[in-house]
């Protein structure tokens, strides 16, 4: 092969590559508006369950002794970040092996939509979803594992034990 012959090739190549390339991508109905600023992408919250199904009853939880409500930890985040902390609550929803890892989300009928969920990593043990559990843990602020899981609060590795059994 030619000098010639392979300089167009690598210039065709160098020409292709750049050409599917731009600064500015068009928004279009597909992409999410957080994706549609300057090709920038702002990652979305972790989603959680707006409130709890039906066959839930979180009346009558009582706080942990020693602990906290999950209101209460909301509201005294910034202080108690990266501290252990224990919770009570019921477990409305699970993901088993996400990363090596269980998930939870508890509520204990505390808090206001937005502050009434916390969510829980544990590789120790996966409860039913209604399993009513005591929560011990240290408690992260503003965690982002990236590609858009953003925990404002979440309590990684925790120790968790089954108080009751589901009655869901």
């Amino acid at each position: 092969m030619s000098k010639s012959t392979i300089f167009c090739l690598l210039a065709l190549a160098a020409g292709l590559s750049v050409s599917g390339c731009s600064k500015e991508q068009p928004a279009s109905p597909a992409t999410p508006p957080q994706a549609q600023a300057g090709g920038m992408t702002t990652p979305t919250p972790h989603p959680r369950p707006t409130a709890p199904s039906d066959g839930f009853d979180l009346s009558g939880i009582e706080r942990a002794e020693g602990g906290m409500t999950i209101a209460e930890v909301f509201a005294h985040k910034d202080h108690m970040a990266g501290e252990p902390i224990v919770v009570r609550g019921k477990v409305v929803k699970t993901n088993a092996g996400i990363m090596g890892k269980n998930w939870l989300h508890i509520r204990d009928g505390s808090g206001e939509e937005g502050t009434n969920d916390l969510t829980v990593t544990t590789i120790d043990v996966l409860p039913e979803v209604g399993d009513l559990v005591l929560v011990s843990g240290m408690l992260t602020v503003d965690k982002d594992f990236g590609m858009g899981y953003r925990y404002d609060l979440i309590i990684e590795d925790a120790e968790v034990v089954v108080e009751a059994a589901s009655d869901y």
